[in-house]
């Protein structure tokens, strides 16, 4: 290794920093403040953790923890953008795929391009962890939301159906196991509503 690889890596490392600045629009389970970015992506390596005995057969945990560990690294740029906010879904993608040209671009080539990799794929949800791990990252949310008392579905006057088109069908395929025991869970907490 060269001075100037630890350079290109300790550079992205500090920029990588810069998402614990992006607030989400999700509250804690507790509901004392909104989440940044880099908390999200923590709490979603540690739901890959613990849920891995419930992923489809075939899923790489290993791939699933890179790919959540680096999803939302493109938001240092583009910002956060709410599941049930209103953004023009094209123009989202194109900052984020820029977002990320800039950001994996400060690695080392070879590296760079792994990561890069790995974030289109989360991103094309393609594949049996690309599927988990965004079922995964949909399933973190409503979690908080039941355990808050709403959070952002109450702030975004979301209903149950909105719920299980935007979340539950990339829940459902890619963790018809986690689906089955959320899917009550939400229509329990919509029904006391």
């Amino acid at each position: 290794m060269t001075d100037g690889d630890l350079d290109a890596r300790a550079a992205f490392l500090m920029e990588a920093d810069r998402l614990k600045s992006v607030i989400r629009a999700t509250r804690l389970a507790d509901g004392s403040r909104y989440e940044n970015s880099a908390e999200h992506s923590w709490h979603l390596t540690l739901f890959a953790l613990v849920m891995a005995p419930h992923a489809p057969e075939g899923v790489s945990i290993d791939r699933v923890i890179r790919m959540l560990i680096l999803h939302d690294l493109v938001e240092i740029d583009a910002g956060d953008n709410p599941i049930f906010g209103t953004v023009d879904a094209v123009a989202q993608a194109a900052e984020e795929a820029v977002a990320a040209d800039r950001i994996f671009g400060l690695l080392p080539p070879d590296q760079g391009r792994d990561f890069r990799a790995l974030w289109d794929e989360f991103e094309a949800v393609e594949t049996v962890d690309a599927r988990f791990a965004k079922a995964l990252d949909r399933m973190q949310t409503p979690l908080l939301n039941i355990e808050n008392g709403g959070g952002s579905w109450a702030e975004y006057d979301v209903t149950e159906d909105q719920v299980r088109s935007r979340v539950g069908t990339q829940v459902e395929r890619g963790a018809p196991i986690l689906w089955a025991w959320l899917s009550p869970l939400i229509a329990r907490f919509f029904a006391r509503s």
